[in-house]
């Protein structure tokens, strides 16, 4: 069993993420009593970051839920989550599940050689990880994506996509039997960097694609890093803009009709109020 730690056993690192990471679920409702989650572990810094902070909120929050940490085996050539395996051992997690799969033998038989792995499988995680948690009972996903993931997802569907639109912390699956949660969703990844090194999680790589890179992620990365030199606090203003939409100063008339606003109708909001704040995961 994992022993409770006093508060003044925290670091003020843990103290600052947790404390996010119990804001973002008020703020988004992302968790309620009763809640069985499934947490989806990559072997990455951010899902490790994922799990101990939940298990930290756990402890702290005022309703009762559990954690159930995931990981996929794809059985990629070389391979080795003995360094997780290990660490759930030594950490308590006794109810962990590493389920595996073959996905690199459909991804390598689907994907030319040289081209990018990662749409193809992130798909087939995705529809494994759904299966899952429904196979386990868990009614709640979480996902390690935090803020920098959602800015860096606005801009990449805004230049290639046509689409305004990001990460949301709350969202209902396709097929509806899964609801996914984002609880990093206010957290920045140099804050997960520094913790993952703080706590020298055991980071397992992912060989499927080698050195591949989704270059035009990679690219908006390299932006926002360039602009966050220039301009400081401008990646916090691009999250608050995601949480203050102004409908009627956008070009969507689909999203003017449901409003009620354009030519023809009648604004609703009183004059200087026309500020509606969309909740990401909702029906707009």
């Amino acid at each position: 069993m994992r022993r409770a730690k006093r508060k003044s056993d925290y670091t003020k690192l843990e103290l600052k993420l947790v404390r996010q990471m119990g804001r973002t679920c008020k703020e988004f409702g992302l968790i309620e009593d009763g809640d069985r989650i499934l947490v989806a572990m990559s072997g990455g810094k951010d899902s490790y970051a994922l799990l101990v902070l939940l298990d930290m909120l756990r402890r702290r929050a005022p309703v009762d839920f559990e954690l159930i940490p995931w990981h996929l085996d794809q059985v990629q050539p070389g391979y080795d989550g003995a360094p997780l395996r290990d660490w759930f051992a030594s950490e308590g997690w006794d109810n962990a599940v590493i389920q595996q799969e073959n996905t690199y033998a459909i991804v390598t038989d689907h994907i030319p050689e040289g081209k990018t792995y990662c749409s193809l499988c992130s798909r087939l995680r995705r529809g494994i990880l759904y299966n899952a948690a429904v196979g386990l009972g868990c009614n709640r996903i979480a996902l390690g994506h935090h803020a920098d993931d959602t800015i860096e997802t606005a801009m990449l569907n805004m230049m290639f996509a046509g689409q305004l639109k990001a990460m949301p912390p709350w969202l209902r699956s396709d097929d509806g039997r899964n609801n996914i949660i984002r609880p990093l969703m206010r957290s920045w990844e140099s804050d997960l960097i520094a913790f993952s090194d703080e706590r020298q999680f055991p980071i397992l790589p992912c060989n499927l694609c080698g050195t591949q890179e989704n270059l035009q992620r990679q690219a908006i990365k390299a932006m926002l890093t360039g602009l966050q030199e220039r301009y400081p606090r401008v990646k916090e203003s691009m999250l608050a803009a995601l949480t203050n939409v102004r409908g009627s100063h956008l070009l969507d008339t689909d999203l003017w009709q449901k409003l009620g606003l354009g030519p023809g109708t009648v604004d609703p909001t009183p004059r200087g109020a026309n500020r509606l704040r969309i909740a990401e995961g909702s029906a707009l």
